[in-house]
């Protein structure tokens, strides 16, 4: 390191905590390792392991998203399923 030159700390990794425990209630199985690999970027970056803490950044973002999606996919076909089920009830004509 030079003299007179501020030593450069490395852009900060978000670590996806938030989105992680959103995804634990639409589809838990998948938000628990999001929600692992969260937990491990600011050690990591504590340690100095700026690669580690990106990867685990990067692997709580996908398992974060994959949760998400799935989540929300389930909610709109059981959305669906309960509308479908609600209209064939108005509509079926019963006779006794």
């Amino acid at each position: 390191m030079q003299p007179g030159y501020p030593q450069q700390q490395p852009a900060q990794i978000d670590n996806n905590m938030t989105m992680s425990i959103v995804a634990i209630f639409l589809f838990w199985p998948l938000a628990i390792p999001a929600i692992m690999n969260a937990s491990k970027v600011n050690p990591l970056l504590q340690q100095g392991d700026y690669a580690g803490a990106q990867a685990a950044a990067a692997e709580s973002k996908k398992w974060s998203k994959l949760a998400l999606i799935i989540g929300l996919v389930w909610i709109g076909i059981v959305v669906i399923c309960c509308l479908a089920g609600t209209l064939t009830s108005l509509f079926s004509t019963t006779s006794n």
